[in-house]
């Protein structure tokens, strides 16, 4: 497994979270009320063309995130996605 920022991956990809960091603790605080917490698996099925936002799945729910929060997500990559290849 490969340790990566959630805002790294490409839609198509599935990850666990390992740890949610970051020094803005209103921006960590969020993401732990949305559920974005360690050992929650994400599913990423969007993502805009800047990269900002970004829509994933966890927890069974559909949920985005600006860039800048999933730069505060370290995850572990667990599958590539098939969408990878294109551009």
């Amino acid at each position: 497994m490969k340790k990566e920022k959630l805002s790294n991956l490409a839609p198509g990809d599935t990850c666990q979270v390992i740890q949610v960091t970051g020094e803005d603790k209103k921006i960590r605080r969020r993401l732990f009320d949305m559920g974005v917490t360690p050992q929650a698996n994400i599913y990423i099925r969007k993502k805009a063309p800047l990269g900002d936002p970004i829509e994933i799945t966890i927890r069974n729910y559909e949920l985005s995130l600006r860039k800048s929060e999933a730069e505060a997500v370290v995850v572990n990559v667990l599958k590539k996605g098939e969408s990878n290849g294109r551009k």
